[in-house]
């Protein structure tokens, strides 16, 4: 047995090494099984970590079965300008009576009404809706922010004093994100907890009880109170000013609405008539945001009025022709961008672009009547799509949410289980511990449960472990005589080992030592403070033993060169030996052959790569002529293997690595198991987890095959160690 698989075992005594990691990142010096430090340590909080999703999915755009009666005209292109001037300038050309009617097509109504933000509003484009008789495509957002593809600033890492820093420049900067700004106040809260609970804990290791325990006043928390209520003062009186600017913005554009009626009865000339009317177009646009509950009005009546004048300087059926044809290309164009969005993987970012697609929709204009119902229906289809996957992302997403809380409910009921047990021994204590543990890796691989869930149901895990560790805290503490006796007992060991290590029975002081070593680890722990010490004495009398043992078998020579004319006549007998049909009186001559090759003992080195070669070339040249199945196959090559990986000391050390590293992975495999078992039993009553299950049996099959091919590359190792012994 190596040695360093006893200090693996060693370590893993230490009951509380991988403890769950609290809140706020508390770490707990605790004397555990070997009275080592142990750190409890849980991750941070996860409603700090989670994105703010809403719960409910925004209602889908309602569109209209039949296209609105109107649809408002916009102005006409410079092309159209540059005509209307030839009509004007030269009064034999004809101007046509009585334009046909054009009749507009129905606007797309997709509004962003963000969750009580009055300053998010006032970047909405303000743009107009449909007439009253007209059942727009409404798209809302849901009460809540979407999540964007912008990410998060982590300000966890910041000291206090950057923090307030920070956030004064945040405050003072008068774009500055107000996310942003929560974030930063939420990490300086965070700080301040952790902060606390290390002051806490620092009482209560110097000797303090804990419900004795008084906080000191963090010396930054009114520096963040002042800037907050400073931060939160600035954007109230900017959504104030901008409240009375889009009253101004109001009345300005009625006031260019009156200056459009007045046009009509203007005795100018059609040209400057009309290039009047582009300046106030112009005007119109350059102004900025107005109320929100007076754009309907205010863009019904625009448009109204912009139509009459339209008629009023009777622009003929070709210029308008020319700009419904404009109209449809870029109605056209965006219908294909919007069906682009079908293919786009992120659901909340189609759902975005598509209201800005919407409020472009609104700014176009009519098209010719025959294309009308044709490209509102296209545009209304892949809207209906886009929502429709919007709608169900949010349902699937309540769905997951909903199964994990029930995940997590089965693991808070286990937990109390555990904390509520009566442990009395060491080994119990132990048992738990490693299981309390496995439930906590468990809960990391769950996902969020529904927000008004979630902290509730992570408190209550919290609380479980934190009561269950606190116990074997006090247990352990207790607990100190038991260590002594173990320190007692490890040091005989001590005596025995080193007594042995002038021995040159190489064999029999060889098993000694592994009895020894097997003593060893059923010792429990002991004091921390002779943890270290004891450890290191033991292993140099095993090591000074087993170093004088390869030395030892190093010089040799003699009866090297020996060994190799054996070895070189065994092969030629292997070459030579031509199967039976019996495979399994094949299997025996082959195993005798290999038996006969471990026993004839180390080759010079120089000659060692060679024999073994030829030796492993022809066992398993006669291996694959033999009927049998795959695993017995390998598993006779790996004793061929390792069977010629012993000429030498070298070799004989790098076997016992292999070893190590086989015994290591078996461990992992084992572990992995218990996980995966756990996880059966957690998820077995949730009726959307079939598939998940099946997954489960099929890595747990997978595993155990892993798990009994490394014990029987374990046995083949220890049986050709054993001899060699």
């Amino acid at each position: 047995m190596e040695l360093k698989d006893l200090k693996n075992s060693e370590e893993l005594e230490r009951p509380l090494s991988d403890e769950f990691e609290l809140t706020n990142n508390e770490s707990t010096e605790v004397q555990g099984a070997d009275n080592e430090v142990v750190s409890e340590e849980v991750a941070s909080p996860e409603p700090l970590e989670e994105a703010v999703v809403s719960e409910e999915p925004v209602e889908e755009a309602v569109v209209s079965e039949e296209p609105a009666s109107q649809e408002p005209v916009v102005e006409p292109s410079a092309e159209i300008a540059s005509k209307v001037e030839e009509v004007t300038e030269n009064p034999e050309t004809p101007i046509a009576e009585e334009p046909e009617s054009v009749e507009p097509e129905p606007e797309v109504v997709a509004e962003v009404v963000t969750a009580e933000d009055p300053v998010s509003q006032e970047k909405k484009p303000e743009t107009p809706t449909a007439s009253e008789d007209v059942e727009a495509a409404e798209v809302h957002e849901e009460e809540e922010d979407e999540p964007d593809d912008q990410e998060e600033v982590d300000y966890s890492s910041l000291t206090q004093i950057e923090m307030v820093n920070e956030l004064r420049a945040l405050v003072d900067n008068e774009d500055s994100d107000e996310r942003n700004v929560n974030l930063l106040i939420a990490a300086f809260r965070q700080k301040v907890r952790e902060n606390l609970l290390e002051a806490k804990r620092k009482f209560v290791a110097e000797g303090g009880v804990a419900e004795e325990f008084q906080p000191e006043d963090d010396p930054y928390e009114n520096d963040i109170r002042e800037l907050e209520k400073k931060f939160r003062q600035s954007r109230y009186e900017q959504v104030k000013k901008l409240e009375v600017e889009k009253e101004h913005n109001l009345q300005k554009k009625y006031a260019i609405i009156d200056d459009i009626k007045n046009l009509l009865n203007t005795e100018e000339s059609i040209n400057k008539t009309f290039q009047e009317f582009r300046e106030l177009q112009k005007a119109w646009y350059d102004i900025g945001p107005v109320p929100q509950s007076k754009m309907k009005d205010l863009w019904d009546t625009y448009h109204f009025h912009v139509e009459n004048f339209y008629d009023y300087i009777k622009i003929n059926k070709e210029l308008r022709d020319l700009d419904l044809k404009r109209n449809l290309e870029a109605k056209i164009s965006l219908c294909e961008k919007t069906e682009e969005l079908l293919l786009e993987t992120s659901v909340i970012r189609a759902f975005n672009t598509l209201q800005k697609y919407h409020e472009q929709w609104r700014e176009i204009g009519p098209v010719p009547r025959d294309k009308k119902d044709e490209i509102w229906e296209r545009f209304k289809a892949a809207t209906t799509q886009i929502n429709q996957k919007h709608q169900e992302f949010f349902e699937k997403r309540k769905v997951e949410q909903k199964s994990n809380l029930e995940a997590k409910i089965a693991l808070c009921e286990k937990a109390e289980e555990i904390g509520a047990a009566n442990l009395e021994s060491h080994r119990d204590w132990d048992e738990k511990s490693k299981e309390l543990i496995e439930l906590q890796k468990v809960w990391r691989t769950i996902g969020f449960a529904p927000k008004r869930d979630n902290n509730r149901i992570y408190d209550r895990f919290r609380t479980a472990c934190d009561q269950f560790f606190n116990k074997k805290r006090e247990f352990y503490s207790q607990n100190k005589e038991v260590q002594n006796k173990n320190l007692q007992m490890k040091m005989d060991l001590c005596l025995e080992a080193e007594a042995l290590k002038d021995s040159t029975d190489w064999k029999k002081t060889t098993q000694q030592f592994i009895d020894i070593q097997k003593r060893w680890k059923e010792v429990g722990p002991v004091p921390r403070k002779n943890s270290d010490i004891i450890w290191k004495r033991f292993r140099a009398a095993c090591d000074y033993f087993f170093d004088r043992k390869s030395e030892h078998f190093s010089d040799v020579d003699d009866e090297q060169v020996e060994n190799l004319k054996k070895k070189q006549a065994l092969i030629e007998e292997v070459e030579a030996f031509v199967p039976d049909e019996d495979v399994s009186e094949s299997l025996k001559v082959l195993r005798e052959f290999q038996r006969r090759w471990t026993e004839i003992g180390h080759v010079p080195m120089k000659e060692k790569d060679n024999v073994q070669n030829r030796f492993r070339s022809a066992i398993n040249k006669h291996f694959d002529t033999l009927k049998v199945d795959s695993s017995k196959r390998d598993s006779m090559r790996f004793r061929s293997k390792i069977a010629t990986m012993t000429d030498n000391q070298r070799g004989l050390s790098k076997v016992r690595q292999e070893r190590e590293k086989y015994m290591m992975k078996l461990k992992q495999l084992e572990n992995d198991l218990t996980l995966l078992d756990n996880n059966i039993g957690f998820f077995a009553n949730s009726k959307n987890a079939q598939a998940l299950i099946a997954d489960v049996n099929r890595k747990i099959e997978d595993t155990r095959e892993k798990i009994e091919q490394l014990k029987e590359k374990i046995r083949i190792i220890d049986d050709l160690d054993s001899t060699e012994y």
